[in-house]
């Protein structure tokens, strides 16, 4: 079974930086796609970014392009997402994903396998 695993998660104040990883232990994160999702309270679950297998391709929601990187290291068998100029609209539950392809990232059904998730909450 995959069980990916995010860390990372914190409070920061607006305009501060965080950097959120996703692994897995006993599978090859470079077999898959991985996207990282949010849920805030009361909202629904929302894509962030996505990475495809070997880093080729990425993808950004546009709340958040300029300010986020996704990236990864498949000999670490990891996949980081940076968060700079982080807003309070960024507080949120964040997850990661192992899917097949990035071609319909934002689409939560196309992932296979999800993370417990880890808190970000952006506020003075």
């Amino acid at each position: 079974q995959v069980q990916p695993v995010e860390s990372g998660g914190g409070l920061v104040q607006p305009g501060g930086s965080l950097r959120l990883s996703c692994t897995a232990s006993g599978v090859t994160l470079g077999h898959y796609a991985i996207g990282w999702f949010r849920q805030a309270p009361g909202k629904e679950r929302e894509g962030v970014s996505c990475i495809n297998f070997n880093g080729g391709i990425t993808e950004y929601a546009e709340s958040v392009k300029g300010r986020f990187t996704i990236s990864r290291d498949n000999a670490k068998n990891t996949v980081d997402l940076q968060m700079n100029s982080l807003e309070p609209d960024d507080t949120a539950i964040y997850y990661c994903a192992t899917g097949a392809r990035c071609s319909r990232w934002f689409v939560a059904r196309e992932y296979d396998y999800w993370g417990q998730g880890t808190q970000v909450t952006v506020s003075s």
